[in-house]
């Protein structure tokens, strides 16, 4: 479980990143608090940042479940994949927002097989 743990602090400390970029850019752009609106490079920039949080809410308890139920290994493994999706995205999505869709179908499909495992797997271990 120890993986799982440091995969999940990886991706805690990038989406930090993501929030800090948000931050720092307010003054670049213009864009005082508490406005969610504003330039459009920085609409992009709180765009990747709320978009990572969201997804976050899932990846966290889906990817403890899976190395709990199933194998933290694989589990690990799958994060790194969700974290490799996260940074595809906001790659993409800095530079032209239909880019993005490449890496948020990585997170996607790591929150939804780390979701799905370790939700069968609870089940199973249940029966």
């Amino acid at each position: 479980m120890e993986w799982v743990a440091i995969v999940t602090g990886l991706a805690l400390v990038e989406y930090m990143g993501f929030a800090m970029k948000t931050g720092l850019s307010r003054e670049k752009y213009g864009v005082t608090a508490p406005a969610t609106t504003g330039h459009p490079e920085w609409e992009r920039i709180y765009r990747v940042q709320q978009n990572t949080v969201e997804q976050l809410i899932i990846f966290v308890p889906a990817m403890l479940l899976f190395g709990h139920y199933v194998s933290a290994p694989i589990g690990a493994g799958l994060g790194l994949v969700f974290v490799v999706g996260r940074a595809l995205f906001a790659r993409g999505y800095y530079r032209d927002p239909p880019k993005r869709a490449s890496g948020f179908g990585l997170s996607l499909l790591s929150n939804l097989v780390l979701l799905l495992g370790g939700l069968i797997g609870a089940v199973i271990a249940y029966f």
